[in-house]
């Protein structure tokens, strides 16, 4: 989804590198953690069309990562606090509803072109 950092997608295009990491947050305490090697697909790919069919329709998508999962490890939960889900938001929706496919394409231009450490971000802008 467009956001204002890219830090997944940069990170991914600078090692391959990506980490899952999934805790609960009610019932007993637990961690997984999903170890692998990403791929970014972006809108013009053949292949991020192929995958966006597997996704309900998002306002605001920007890419599609698929995870090769190479290493599963699970942990204690010990420290992870204990939530109720309450609802889902709507802000982002909203907001990029409200920029539209235009908006959204310079927001990503501005937003979206380096990580916060400079590595390089989208590449479709």
């Amino acid at each position: 989804m467009t956001g204002s950092g890219i830090e997944t997608v940069a990170h991914i295009g600078e090692s391959g590198r990506i980490v899952l990491m999934f805790c609960a947050f009610d019932g007993g305490p637990k961690i997984v953690r999903l170890h692998g090697q990403g791929e970014v697909f972006e809108p013009g790919d053949q292949t991020f069309a192929e995958l966006k069919s597997y996704f309900p329709e998002l306002i605001g998508l920007r890419a599609i990562v698929r995870v090769h999962v190479n290493r599963i490890a699970d942990s204690c939960g010990f420290a992870v606090p204990l939530y109720d889900f309450v609802a889902p938001r709507d802000v982002l929706d909203n907001y990029s509803e409200k920029l539209g496919p235009k908006g959204l394409a310079e927001y990503r231009a501005k937003k979206n072109r380096f990580s916060i450490d400079g590595l390089p971000g989208l590449k479709k802008l």
